[in-house]
């Protein structure tokens, strides 16, 4: 019988490569490949095949079940994300940048939970027991009937599950998780699949929700194999800059609920406190309208949010001008600009261009384009829209306008915070939109003569 080939894997993106090599030609990373132990392929796994299993149960697609039941914590901000609160059996996994709060938001809901009534475990693998209830006195947590324990070993701590029963188990984090039965180092990507692999099989064998932080590369994604997402039920991102106060949580998949939702906090010094209303939030700090502010009204998930769009426009003394962008997509930025030049002759050529989303948020959809322009133009010509006026609208790359979703909930939000006019695409599902002066742009050169008197 042949000796099972053994297989190199690299631990920064999970590729799998036939022999050890220094460079990863998935993803370029150095000194990342290393050798795993090859499946087993003694009887058991010959005769598998062979033997005969039992029937699995089947259904059709118009069987009826109950939705599941939710469990919320109060935390209003941290339920919506999750989708309207906890469900039983499931697989969380939260990613973010070091020191962004994790753990803060974390041992937070743990604790509302555990309020709630239901059994909660937090099993600590980066801090010692001493650090977590230091942190949670300075939360004002100390009182939660909330279960703490401060582990590595993957055995010990299955075994701990398996004895409490808790309804919800919180491991802080996957990456230092060790198997004994693997043979790789704590954080490797075999260790990291196999920790997550026996979690999630046993919240979902014995009924416990477990949620499992996870580190992320330098890149913004949560390191380790990609497989770790596709066995969860949820990947939450902890988003934030330090320089802001502001924290987002989002969720990039649920299977419970809608992705892309968010939940907004605020760092404090008693830890991390809701924000009911996020775009008054964002902007607070707005006073008169200036050249190159504009307010676009955004969606997140299925909550509008208002957002202040920043531009700087200014001669440039180098011979490739500037081009940096905060909060938004780089690509989208030259998009828009080349648009701007081709259907409306106006150029940004010999020009530094600063873009910049305030409050920290980053804007993602497409429907900012408009608002991107307004603010380039304003910029540009030194002029300033009308403070009451919030935009949103897609630019094509004909330069014409196109209709977004959610345009109601878009204008009910401004309208709520006092705004009294719309600039959108023309064509574009209005109700509900009561007090508010639509302006309907066909397309951007229209936009542009409309506004700024050129086009």
């Amino acid at each position: 019988m042949a000796k099972p080939a053994p297989q190199f894997t690299c631990t920064a993106c999970g590729a799998v490569h036939k022999k050890w090599a220094g460079r990863c030609d998935a993803c370029g990373a150095w000194n990342s490949i290393v050798e795993e132990a090859p499946l087993s392929a003694g009887p058991a796994a010959r005769s598998l095949g062979a033997s005969r299993g039992r029937a699995i149960p089947l259904g059709t697609l118009a069987t009826e079940e109950p939705p599941p039941p939710r469990t919320l914590s109060g935390m209003d901000e941290f339920d919506r994300v999750l989708g309207g609160g906890l469900v039983p059996a499931s697989a969380i996994l939260v990613g973010g940048d070091p020191g962004i709060g994790k753990s803060t938001l974390l041992l937070q809901a743990t604790a509302a939970f555990a309020r709630a009534g239901l059994p909660c475990l937090y099993i600590s693998g980066e801090e010692a027991a001493a650090q977590v209830r230091m942190r949670a006195q300075r939360l004002g947590l100390a009182d939660a009937p909330v279960q703490l324990g401060a582990e590595t070993n993957l055995r010990d701590i299955l075994t701990t599950l398996d004895t409490e029963r808790p309804a919800l188990a919180v491991i802080d984090s996957i990456q230092t998780m060790w198997a004994d039965n693997v043979e790789s180092a704590p954080g490797s990507v075999a260790q990291v699949r196999a920790a997550c692999h026996e979690l999630v099989t046993f919240a979902k064998r014995r009924g416990t929700s477990v949620i499992l932080v996870g580190h992320v590369t330098k890149d913004g994604q949560i390191a380790g194999p990609r497989v770790v997402e596709h066995m969860v039920d949820t990947v939450l991102y902890f988003e934030g800059e330090r320089g802001h106060q502001f924290r987002i949580l989002r969720a990039v998949k649920n299977r419970f609920g809608a992705a892309d939702e968010i939940g907004v906090f605020e760092m404090t010094g008693s830890g991390l406190a809701q924000v009911t209303n996020p775009s008054a939030l964002f902007l607070s700090e707005r006073g008169q309208s200036t050249p190159g502010s504009v307010v676009f009204a955004g969606i997140e998930g299925t909550r509008p949010v208002l957002t202040e769009i920043q531009a700087l426009v200014a001669p440039s003394t180098l011979g490739t001008p500037r081009r940096t962008v905060v909060g938004l997509d780089g690509g989208r930025l030259s998009t828009i600009l080349a648009v701007l030049e081709a259907r409306c002759a106006i150029p940004f050529a010999g020009l530094d261009v600063f873009l910049n989303v305030a409050g920290g948020m980053k804007v993602s959809e497409p429907a900012a384009d408009l608002a991107v322009a307004a603010a380039l133009l304003s910029a540009r010509e030194d002029v300033a829209l009308p403070p009451e006026c919030v935009v949103f609208g897609e630019i094509s790359l004909s330069g014409a306008l196109r209709p977004v979703g959610q345009t109601e909930n878009r204008l009910k939000e401004a309208r709520k915070l006092g705004f009294s006019t719309a600039i959108a695409p023309s064509r574009s599902k209005i109700g509900g939109g009561e007090g508010m002066r639509l302006r309907e742009m066909p397309d951007l050169t229209a936009f542009v003569g409309d506004m700024f008197g050129a086009g």
